[in-house]
């Protein structure tokens, strides 16, 4: 439970399901979280933690025919928002960035997740600018921006008990946006770079919808980019952005919820035969099909045309993968041809964590049945780092990690 919790009891484990059909930016996202039931004494308390001088302005607003939460972070002097990077000498680097969070008294998680946050901000800010990540500055209001913007963020999905986080496909506008580098095409480059290999859509409109700080929380904390899953709403947040006239309210919403039982979604089955793979490229093959995003990957023995052995190479995916994994599969293996199929897929709620054992912390899945009882299983890569690591036999480690979480 997070510290000094601001969750309702039994939310743990809990979907947050981000349908961004206007956009997103840090301060959008705040708002939606403080929207869903998220203590502003609770964000504020622990945003107390980071030696930084701001105050958060929240207030109720209308976008269109929607009510919504706005959040504006003030700092103390400044006359207005620059959530830009700048590569001159004033503000603070990237570098100072980073040790600030390091020694802020936040809970561990929190820290963790607004370092990688900030982590993907500054290497996109670097390569967009032809820089080397540590000369990444960014202006002093923009800075203390999205300071405030990520690690609220960060504290807000711990407290709210957030275990799995998904996302519609990113809105983006069109036209320019002013910065510290003077005037950008929009999608701004960091935030096109940050959002590589993520689904976008058209917005349709001649403004910033993503800003960089949005971009990046998506990219680290978003699991599947796709339409609402599969869950029981429990709450609803709307987080302001800016007011602007258009073809929707210019909000972010939010929706939290959980599982019930199992769930539907879809999938793709790729798979191609092989009658010339050479076996022990196989691995090397799987291996870069799942760093990409295959959800499985599988191969079995055939007997193909002339009557010559062969491979049947399948892979199950999300939709929006496709494209991906078959060029994988066209340039790691020798297939000239692959077959897609969609299918609907029934499963069993699901969760993975990490447990601490006498051997070290492992992480375990847990997968609750259609009778709510839960069967563990812990991660045999771990488990194998462990034994070799402390000379226990595997076995002995794989129980103690299901031991620890709770399995029999």
């Amino acid at each position: 439970m997070p510290r000094g919790g601001s969750a309702k009891p039994g939310s743990a484990g809990q979907l947050l399901h981000l349908d961004a059909f206007s956009g997103i930016a840090g301060n959008m996202l705040l708002g939606a979280l403080l929207d869903l039931g998220l203590s502003r004494r609770a964000l504020e308390q622990d945003l107390a933690g980071i030696d930084v001088a701001f105050g958060l302005r929240v207030r109720r607003v209308r976008r269109g025919a929607l009510g919504a939460r706005r959040v504006d972070v003030q700092v103390p002097g400044a006359r207005g928002r620059r959530p830009r990077a700048a590569t001159h000498a004033h503000g603070r680097s990237y570098l100072e960035i980073v040790r600030l969070l390091e020694r802020a008294k936040l809970e561990p998680d929190v820290r963790a997740r607004a370092l990688a946050i900030f982590a993907a901000l500054g290497r996109a800010e670097a390569r967009v600018h032809g820089i080397d990540l540590e000369k990444v500055h960014f202006h002093e209001v923009g800075a203390v921006d999205a300071i405030v913007d990520v690690a609220g963020a960060a504290i807000g999905l711990q407290r709210l008990g957030v275990a799995r986080v998904t996302a519609s496909p990113v809105p983006l506008g069109h036209g320019q946006v002013e910065t510290a580098h003077g005037r950008l095409p929009l999608p701004a480059p960091a935030t096109l770079e940050l959002l590589r290999d993520i689904p976008t859509v058209p917005a349709h409109v001649p403004w910033e919808t993503v800003t960089p700080t949005g971009a990046a929380i998506l990219r680290t904390v978003v699991e599947e980019f796709r339409t609402l899953p599969a869950m029981i709403p429990t709450a609803i947040g709307i987080g302001a952005g800016d007011d602007r006239e258009g073809p929707m309210p210019n909000v972010l919403r939010a929706i939290l919820g959980r599982q019930g039982g199992p769930a539907w979604d879809r999938i793709v089955e790729i798979e191609t035969n092989l009658d010339d793979l050479v076996p022990e490229h196989f691995e090397y093959v799987m291996e870069r099909l799942f760093d990409h995003g295959a959800l499985d990957v599988s191969i079995q023995h055939i007997q193909m045309k002339k009557n010559r052995p062969g491979f049947l190479l399948r892979v199950l995916a999300r939709p929006s993968d496709r494209q991906k994994l078959a060029a994988i599969l066209f340039g790691e293996s020798t297939a000239i041809g692959v077959r897609m199929r969609d299918a609907d897929r029934l499963v069993l709620e699901r969760e993975s964590r990490r447990v601490e054992t006498p051997y070290g912390r492992i992480a375990v899945k847990v997968v609750r049945d259609a009778d709510g009882r839960s069967h563990v299983s812990a991660e045999y890569d771990d488990c194998k780092r462990a034994a070799r690591r402390t000379g226990v036999p595997l076995r002995e480690v794989l129980r103690a990690a299901e031991r620890a979480a709770g399995g029999t």
